[in-house]
């Protein structure tokens, strides 16, 4: 495979939501041991948080579970992101309408875009809430609907690209 299959993951803040699935996907395609076929990040529609590390209580969680959070960091979206991901994932429709303005200052956007529970096993089409403002249950029921749809995510993409033997 020469072009690698590209994930981008997007919220608010790029500081709970997205950066918790981009670490997870991180190490389950690490696991599975597909880090040479991924491109992966994540970035929000908002630049309130350009440059921070994901939210506290969001890494605290991911740890728990065995997952490192603690070297990404928040980054502002571009439209040349349309171009550089084959797919972009949002975690809620508010993001999904920002992200969709975005998509119209791209020239040749080859990115589809997608809510991301559109690859959960049960909520396709649901948002992942935003835990931000609430307590340490919200980043739980993140991390779970972050987990099982990363999981069926990377069957999915690998199946989608013929490629065999997933470890996953």
């Amino acid at each position: 495979m020469s072009e690698k299959i590209s994930v981008l993951f997007v919220c608010l803040g790029n500081i709970c939501r997205s950066p918790t699935a981009e670490g997870i996907f991180i190490s389950m395609v690490e696991k599975a041991g597909w880090q040479d076929v991924f491109k992966i990040d994540s970035a929000g529609t908002a630049a309130h948080y350009v440059g921070e590390p994901p939210d506290r209580r969001a890494q605290k969680q991911a740890k728990a579970r065995g997952y490192d959070l603690s070297r990404l960091r928040a980054r502002f979206i571009s439209p040349a992101d349309f171009e550089k991901f084959d797919y972009v994932l949002v975690m809620d429709r508010r993001n999904m309408r920002e992200m969709e303005k975005v998509r119209q200052y791209c020239r040749n956007p080859k990115a589809k875009l997608q809510l991301f529970l559109d690859y959960h096993p049960v909520h396709k089409g649901g948002e992942v809430p935003d835990p931000f403002g609430g307590e340490e249950k919200g980043f739980e029921l993140v991390l779970d609907l972050v987990e099982a749809t990363c999981e069926n995510l990377l069957k999915t993409l690998l199946q989608e690209k013929g490629l065999t033997n997933c470890g996953c």
